[in-house]
Formats: C-alpha cells, structure tokens, sequence
C-alpha cells in the first residue's frame, strides 16, 4: 500500500511539473543584469528582453542590478527560485570573475545552468594616430625596440581591456605597461591625446574616434576577420597566435531549473537570434549572433573560465 501511495504521489508530482512548464510562463519573468543601465550589456539585455515578451506573452522585466564587478547581480540571481521566473544576463566579465575576486558570494560552477548563447563583438586593438605604426607586426617591432616604454590604458583594474592588454602582452611577449582609468571613455580619449599609446576597446566603441581619426585600429580580437571590416585583420593572423579576445553575452537560469524550462527558453532564444531584425541589431552594436547548445555554452563557460584564470595568475592582477 505504501508503495502504491508513493507511486501515485510521485507521478503527480512528475504532472505538476510537466503542466507548469506548459503554462510557462504564466507571469513576469525578471531579467537581471548586473550592470547598469546604457552600456552594451544593458542594450543586449533590453533587445533580448522585449523580444522573448513578444514571443511568450508574458513581460520579461529588466532588472539593472550594476556593483563588484557584475558579481551583485549574478548572486542575487544564484539565490533566487528556480523556476524560470528569474533569469541572468552575463558576458565575458562572469568568467574572469572567478580568478579575480576569490570569495564570490556564488559559485559560478554550480550555482547556474546554460540557458542560451546570445552573441559576441570582438575588442579592438586601436593606437594614437601619430605613433610610427600601420600594423601590428609594427608596434611589436616598436615594443621590442622600446621595452617598457609603451603604456596601454584600460577602463580600469580587472576590466575586459585590462585583460585583453595582458593577453596581448603574454602572447607576443613584449614589456609594456598597464594604465589604468576610471571608464573606457576616458582611457580612449587619453590614447586619442597621446598620453598612451595603445587601448582595447569594443569594436563598437571604437569606431566613432576611428571615423574621426582620433584612434588608428590596426586589428581586432575576434577569431576570423568581421565582414564590415573585411580589410582589418584580427589580432592573431597579424603576428600574435591564438590572440581572441570578445565580450560576449549569454543567459543563465538558477540551477534546478526545470529542463522544460530552459529548453522551451532556449529554442524560443534560437528563434530570436535567427531573425533578421535581432542580427541587424547585433551588427549595429559591433557584434554577431552566436547560436549554439545550451552544452556548448557550458562548454564554452568553462574554456573561458579556465582561459582567463590562466591570464589573471601569469599578469599577477588583483581587483583594486
């Protein structure tokens, strides 16, 4: 009788579970992202957000949790329920997170499971116009002959330009030196002035001061070269092999979700990604449309974690 009992309860339980996933979701879904509103992560967000209320009929709300690093949003989405009505937006900074700050409030690991990869805009190697250099094979030589001489600025300690320079710096092992400043906007606008000489920024960022040639680019960190610049070459075919360094943006659910959930969440983000409009909006904002399995996100986390952790011991970088 016993037997029976838990029987029974247990296929209820199996059709609880079942039609609440059909019915998903049958009320606001909340949408953090850990930075504040305006940037690209909030942009990205935004896009992704309005599009899967149209699509699912349920408003999924924009919560701008900004603060540590992205590391505020990310725990408050690591405690919340899982049950598809809280989900994480992240990019490349929930990777070098881990490396450097060692006591998250979450781990990474364990505490989240792959929804959907979103896209992916590549940073871009940009210069003062008046340094003696039309490629990189040149600033390398330039480097060489001048070690310790040429700074690099950055948006600041542990941010993605502070680790694409040292990526840069490992790779084609040369001496030059980290400067950094409170924003991307005011480390680009020092290169353009000439009290740096190099940056990495996002091909987006990058491109109004390059227009007005206030910023000379002479590559990019994507893996293959972008097809609105098809004359630039990436990074690594120009003299630094393996260089790739993107921010890139993805989703994330509470572990224990559901998998109804995130599958039904996954292909309805596949959908979203295949559309003209939402690749117009991603080439818009220096970025491609980057489909794939939910397990070749986890897959593709956990490289990048690992990748990362590897360039944060090698340069020695503790968050300020």
């Amino acid at each position: 009788m016993r037997s029976f009992v838990w029987t029974v309860a247990f296929g209820l339980c199996v059709l609880a579970a079942s039609a609440a996933a059909e019915t998903y979701p049958s009320r606001p879904v909340r949408l953090i992202v850990p930075f504040p509103p305006g940037g690209s992560n909030d942009i990205v967000g935004r896009l992704i957000g309005a599009q899967l209320s149209d699509r699912l009929g349920q408003q999924f709300v924009i919560d701008n949790r900004g603060g540590a690093g992205a590391t505020i949003g990310a725990a408050l989405a690591a405690t919340a329920p899982p049950d598809g009505y809280t989900l994480l937006l992240i990019s490349a900074s929930f990777v070098y997170n881990p490396a450097l700050y060692k006591h998250l409030p979450y781990d990474p690991a364990t505490a989240f499971a792959p929804v959907a990869m979103l896209g992916s805009g590549p940073v871009a190697l940009l210069v003062y116009p008046k340094l003696p250099v039309d490629s990189i094979k040149g600033l390398l030589e330039l480097a060489r002959h001048q070690p310790g001489q040429l700074n690099y600025a950055s948006a600041g300690v542990g941010s993605l330009q502070h680790l694409a320079g040292e990526l840069f710096r490992i790779r084609a092992n040369i001496d030059i030196v980290h400067v950094p400043y409170k924003g991307g906007g005011p480390a680009m606008m020092d290169v353009a002035a000439g009290q740096a000489q190099i940056t990495f920024a996002t091909y987006i960022q990058a491109v109004p001061l390059v227009k007005a040639g206030t910023l000379k680019m002479l590559g990019i960190g994507s893996a293959t070269r972008l097809a609105v610049l098809p004359d630039t070459p990436t990074i690594a075919e120009a003299g630094v092999p393996g260089y790739e360094a993107s921010n890139w943006w993805g989703v994330l659910a509470p572990a224990g979700t559901p998998n109804e959930i995130l599958e039904q969440l996954h292909e309805t983000l596949s959908e979203i990604l295949a559309s003209p409009e939402t690749q117009r909006r991603f080439s818009a904002e220096g970025a491609d449309a980057m489909p794939m399995s939910r397990d070749a996100f986890g897959r593709f986390i956990a490289a990048e974690t690992a990748k990362w952790a590897q360039v944060v011991k090698q340069a020695g970088i503790t968050p300020e």
